[in-house]
């Protein structure tokens, strides 16, 4: 509402009151607002009720969308979301973030995570070359696989959750909750990879990771090699050469963070954790995945079928480079500065 709307719903309330003796003109004079301005909004009273009905029953569906399968969003996923309806609901990102503005919705904000790289502090010599160079989309599904371990607090101790994640599709492949970082729960997660996945793993599928422990250890060295997967790592201490696993970590974090701060068993958390993976992998839609859900899209990029009944769907995404290309020129960055 502007500071005229405003000053003429006051003239307006002020008119109403019986005890008040002063004239319209003399309101206007005082406010310093036209008379004709004042009518003109009086006349325009029952498309302002429209209007603003329209926004309340508009704000219902965004509402409904925010709380879809039990998290917050923001505005694009409020979006995506709406998308997902049945019948699917078109609404445009300005209109969702003047409504969110104008009935105090918001989403909450991503801080930094205090326990990022806390499992980064042990290094051996075995430090893979790093096949990947940040290309992490440029090669299709089940080529570039990251991997990570996460810290989750609860009831004053840890859990931790180890992840396979596809660059492409952004889906969870594969992940392993642990109430100890004994190097076994990082193999556990490549042996439930392969179980589930291995009939769409290809010669070229590379495990991409950075120069923790675990991943420096014989023993994953060893699996990764029985398992016929390709080995890369980022350079040390560098975040952005696996960003897109650390993203899911943080968003994932975001979301639980209320609830694993209930949990007071380990049991609670692994719970949470199946709960999470669910949702993310089949309904947690993402603004670049043709806002889909990482499911939905792997699914896309295989059949060419856009599943949402859409004006102006997209096309299928382009694979940019050939898989055994990955990895040819091995090239640390930090050796061209």
């Amino acid at each position: 509402m502007n500071d005229s709307s405003c000053i003429f719903e006051i003239i307006y309330n002020t008119m109403q009151q019986s005890h008040n003796t002063m004239s319209v003109k003399t309101l206007c004079e005082m406010a310093g607002v036209s008379r004709s301005g004042y009518y003109a909004w009086l006349k325009a009273a029952p498309s302002r009720e429209r209007r603003e009905q329209q926004d309340r029953d508009d704000f219902e569906l965004i509402l409904a969308a925010y709380k879809m399968h039990g998290y917050s969003k923001g505005a694009k996923g409020i979006y995506m979301a709406l998308l997902h309806m049945e019948p699917p609901v078109v609404m445009n990102l300005k209109k969702i973030r003047r409504l969110m503005d104008k009935f105090n919705l918001s989403c909450p904000y991503r801080g930094p995570n205090p326990y990022r790289r806390m499992a980064k502090a042990l290094k051996t010599s075995n430090v893979a070359d790093n096949l990947l160079q940040r290309e992490f989309e440029a090669y299709g599904p089940r080529i570039v696989l990251l991997t990570d371990i996460t810290y989750l607090p609860y009831n004053g101790t840890f859990a931790y959750l180890s992840t396979v994640l596809d660059a492409f599709t952004k889906q969870i492949l594969s992940y392993v909750l642990s109430p100890s970082l004994e190097v076994d729960f990082v193999l556990e997660t490549i042996n439930k990879l392969v179980e589930d996945h291995g009939v769409s793993l290809q010669a070229e599928t590379i495990i991409h990771s950075d120069q923790g422990c675990h991943y420096t250890s014989h023993k994953f060295i060893n699996i990764l090699y029985d398992k016929k997967l390709r080995q890369s790592m980022s350079r040390r201490g560098n975040c952005w050469d696996n960003a897109p696993q650390e993203s899911f970590f943080g968003h994932m974090k975001d979301h639980i963070k209320p609830k694993l701060a209930e949990c007071t068993a380990f049991a609670d958390v692994q719970v949470i954790i199946d709960d999470y993976i669910d949702y993310y992998n089949n309904r947690r839609y993402q603004w670049h995945l043709a806002k889909l859900s990482p499911n939905e899209f792997y699914k896309f990029v295989t059949t060419g079928e856009y599943p949402l009944d859409i004006p102006n769907a997209p096309a299928p995404p382009t694979i940019r480079k050939d898989p055994k290309e990955l990895g040819k020129v091995a090239v640390d960055i930090d050796s061209k500065k």
